[in-house]
């Protein structure tokens, strides 16, 4: 028997002993991640079955981005929003698919957490079976009476807990409440997230860079050259090897496992960047910070970035600290 077989922990055993070092909790928290891991099980499920039950493909409507809806995305965003909506731990929610707050109805002035997310990024890959991912945050409330913006648009340090689920050659759910990152695998024969890998670590330097590299003459000129020099032999390393799946939480997945560093710059196209800080960036930066990694804009920490809109943009830098502190050496005209 391996060591892994002797100690199986599922995600609800994970949750209830994380539970077990906050006397205070009542349970809400708890809840609402359960609520989660049933959401991951079933757009999971779907995912799989995508080519067999009609899930290919557009819906035909555009979402307030002006890009066309998937219908994965439209399935995933509902199944996500009505399990959360139903048990009152949460106050309202914000999403990608969504172009206001949605305030809970079986909320109270006790409903303490606010939930943001994005049901599927990287859906362009839908259709062509590459993988793709969920993302999410938790905050705590800040209104005393009626959910309002303000409970949305706090700053990222705020999070009490972040995640995301990852539907590749396996489905993981990796995610933090502040005390490391913890990774589960989901194992369909027995309905299960099985802790895999815990407290896992990003290594401080990598040998991997990812950006979508045919943006190169939309990126300013300290951007161009940043990229040059992870390209560039040098006598004593190879140069970095380029690697980009067009999901941006499965760059940053393979960022966290072997280190470098993933790259979304703001270009001529995109002069706020593309990722979304509520929903997308803060989610990440705090599990790759909470790895040991850093996560930028190229001025500013991701998380310290207080957010004016629910669909706000940023420019995302993040993986292994060595990396993105160059980055930021290279952007900001020190090198």
């Amino acid at each position: 028997m391996n060591l892994q077989t002797k100690r199986l922990i599922t995600i609800d055993q994970h949750i209830a002993n994380e539970k077990s070092l906050h006397p205070q909790a009542t349970g809400e928290f708890s809840m609402l991640l359960h609520d989660l891991v049933l959401a991951a099980r079933i757009i999971s499920r779907e995912v799989r079955r995508a080519g067999l039950n009609e899930m290919l493909g557009l819906t035909g409507r555009r979402n307030i981005h002006g890009e066309k809806v998937k219908k994965l995305d439209k399935f995933a965003n509902e199944i996500i929003k009505n399990l959360v909506l139903q048990n009152g731990s949460i106050c309202c929610l914000a999403s990608e698919e969504e172009n206001e707050i949605v305030i809970a109805e079986h909320s109270s002035e006790s409903s303490k957490y606010v939930l943001v997310y994005d049901p599927l990024d990287g859906s362009t890959n839908i259709d062509v079976n590459i993988t793709i991912g969920s993302i999410f945050s938790i905050y705590k409330r800040k209104s005393s009476s009626k959910a309002c913006f303000d409970d949305v648009l706090q700053s990222g340090i705020n999070q009490v807990a972040a995640g995301y689920i990852l539907y590749g050659t396996s489905t993981m759910l990796v995610y933090t409440t502040g005390n490391g990152v913890d990774i589960f695998t989901y194992d369909p024969t027995l309905g299960e997230f099985l802790l895999t890998q815990s407290k896992i670590k990003i290594p401080s330097k990598g040998y991997i860079y990812s950006c979508n590299e045919g943006n190169y003459y939309k990126w300013n000129e300290n951007v161009r050259r940043f990229v040059e020099y992870l390209k560039t032999p040098k006598l004593d390393s190879k140069p970095y090897m380029l690697r980009y799946i067009a999901s941006g939480v499965a760059d940053i997945h393979r960022a966290l496992h072997y280190g470098g560093i993933y790259l979304y710059p703001e270009d001529t196209d995109n002069p706020s960047g593309k990722f979304r800080l509520v929903y997308e960036a803060n989610a990440l930066a705090m599990i790759v910070e909470q790895a040991g990694g850093k996560a930028t804009n190229g001025k500013q920490r991701i998380l310290d970035v207080h957010p004016t809109s629910i669909h706000q943009r940023t420019p995302l830098i993040i993986g292994s600290p060595q990396e993105v502190s160059l980055y930021e050496k290279y952007y900001n005209g020190l090198i």
